[in-house]
């Protein structure tokens, strides 16, 4: 747990350094707020200008709420964030000016209404977040690693794709994700399929596009509550041995990011 600790003191120390960063400030009160109000008249999509569209990349999770821990014991949240900021400088070089990354503090359920608030109150055109995968305890395997218990499971690898129906520009998100997924199978990475199992117990969803898989995810207040098209990226299971070391390479992050950087390029022109 001391090694835990001090890799999160150093990404957040990271992210205060980041000039690309933007921490959400929202209270509880204004969580509350978000969470009872009704939806706002939805964001246009109809035109997508590079220089002027507005992208938030939001990190998955926060540094007290990290997420999944990996094989080897290292939280979701720094593959979050190293992934994140690359998609987001990435974008950026592209000509997408108006991309920022997003980083929010606290508890998890709160974060992930203070994301909400800052992509609506920011009037986003999309909005990205940026996942790593694991699998439901019941399929964990145990192993020692560096000296401690640690957790795995190596039957199943691969990224994945949400999107909400909830979504007032669900149109618009899964084309997206389709998108971003057809660029990752050009890349030769595949995607996971065993959210489709009854093994998948509670996490098992419904199978939008089996090409380059896409599913959907109602409940997620992310992709449901957001005003603008929305997309969730589970970018590899950290979970899978040999994916985690995959994920963690320079090599990976940028067939992630360019693919990323791909599918906007395309949805832009389309538009």
């Amino acid at each position: 747990m001391a090694q835990l600790r001090s890799i999160i003191v150093g990404l957040v120390a990271s992210i205060l350094l980041s000039p690309l960063a933007t921490v959400g400030s929202g209270e509880a009160a204004a969580a509350r707020k978000v969470a009872k109000t009704k939806p706002k008249q939805p964001q246009s999509s109809a035109k997508c200008e590079m220089p002027k569209f507005k992208i938030v990349v939001d990190v998955g999770h926060t540094p007290d709420s990290y997420g999944a821990l990996s094989a080897r014991n290292d939280p979701e949240f720094g593959f979050n964030f190293r992934l994140a900021r690359l998609i987001t400088a990435k974008l950026r070089s592209e000509g997408f000016a108006e991309t920022r990354l997003l980083v929010t503090d606290g508890k998890a359920r709160p974060s992930l209404f203070k994301r909400v608030s800052a992509a609506n109150e920011g009037r986003t055109d999309l909005f990205l977040s940026v996942h790593h995968d694991s699998v439901p305890d019941k399929l964990l395997e145990t192993w020692e690693f560096d000296g401690a218990k640690s957790y795995f499971s190596d039957r199943f690898s691969g990224h994945s794709l949400f999107v909400s129906r909830q979504n007032p520009h669900f149109a618009t998100s899964l084309m997206l994700a389709r998108m971003i997924g057809r660029q990752l199978k050009q890349q030769g990475l595949h995607y996971a399929s065993q959210y489709t199992l009854p093994v998948m117990g509670r996490y098992r969803r419904q199978l939008l596009d089996k090409d380059v898989g896409v599913y959907r995810y109602d409940g997620l207040i992310v992709l449901s509550r957001t005003r603008s098209a929305a997309v969730l990226l589970e970018a590899g299971s950290i979970i899978n041995r040999d994916e985690e070391m995959e994920l963690n390479s320079a090599e990976r992050h940028e067939a992630v990011a360019g693919a990323v950087a791909a599918a906007m390029r395309e949805f832009c022109e389309r538009r």
